[in-house]
């Protein structure tokens, strides 16, 4: 990596929508910057969580859980929708790590398959 940092953006479908609470996102995470040698820091949530009402209204592609994981180098980035089964995230780090490693990982964790990986190098 001879830039700024890169960013790993992954769409998964076909996942398991049980994973897609803040539990499980919370785990994610962890698992995630262990893997890829980050240190995380501070997670934001975004989720209708105590509206029900809004949950009930709100479009499939607005219906589930996002999140911010914060890492030293950056953040990850996540967005679980309930109905649709899928899952999109960006891995943004001016540190390296490995992108093969951390799309299969993603896959397995949310039981899915990736539909577009996409790596940009920031400068």
């Amino acid at each position: 990596m001879d830039g700024y940092g890169k960013e790993l953006i992954l769409d998964l479908h076909e996942c398991n929508p049980k994973k897609f609470t803040r539990y499980y996102i919370k785990k994610f995470f962890q698992e995630l910057c262990a893997l890829i040698d980050m240190e995380p820091c501070k997670i934001c949530f975004w989720d209708y969580r105590g509206r029900p009402g809004e949950y009930e209204k709100a479009p499939a592609h607005l219906k589930g859980t996002s999140a911010i994981q914060f890492i030293s180098t950056s953040n990850i980035t996540i967005h679980a929708l309930d109905e649709l089964k899928c899952v999109y995230i960006n891995i943004f780090s001016c540190k390296d790590f490995y992108n093969i490693d951390a799309s299969r990982f993603c896959e397995n964790y949310f039981e899915g398959k990736v539909r577009h990986s996409q790596t940009i190098e920031r400068i």
